[in-house]
């Protein structure tokens, strides 16, 4: 059960991942937005992708039956992995031109750092059992 969990989460922490830098280096390198504002609305449609995705596939039967409770508390647990990623991110891009050109360079980075605590979050309070 817990590598099938650990399995599926990483597969759509993946996907995830592709929503989030997909949209930060579009915003950021297409738009000219402010990389750092950029990253909040990503790391928003990043959330919200993964947050439905494990709701149905990695915990499956966990579940609550109010979403939008459950999807505030996911973002609020998302919150630690992201205070992370945001502070890897932030410090690349302060500090790498390359980064500041190819934004997903630094959701890259910030991904590692906040994968662990994400999961755990995850399997503990937003999807646990009952």
């Amino acid at each position: 059960m817990l590598r099938r969990q650990l399995a599926l989460f990483t597969l759509v922490g993946a996907l995830g991942f592709v929503v989030d830098a997909g949209i930060v280096q579009v915003l950021v390198r297409e738009l000219g937005a402010n990389p750092y504002l950029a990253r909040i609305v990503s790391f928003l449609a990043a959330a919200t992708t993964t947050w439905g995705l494990n709701r149905r596939f990695t915990f499956a039967g966990h579940a609550g039956s109010n979403r939008r409770q459950e999807w505030f508390r996911y973002l609020v647990a998302m919150a630690g992995g992201f205070a992370l990623n945001y502070g890897s991110y932030a410090a690349l891009v302060a500090a790498s031109p390359l980064v500041r050109e190819w934004p997903a360079l630094g959701v890259a980075a910030g991904s590692i750092a906040g994968a662990a605590v994400n999961f755990l979050s995850s399997k503990y309070w937003i999807f646990r059992q009952a």
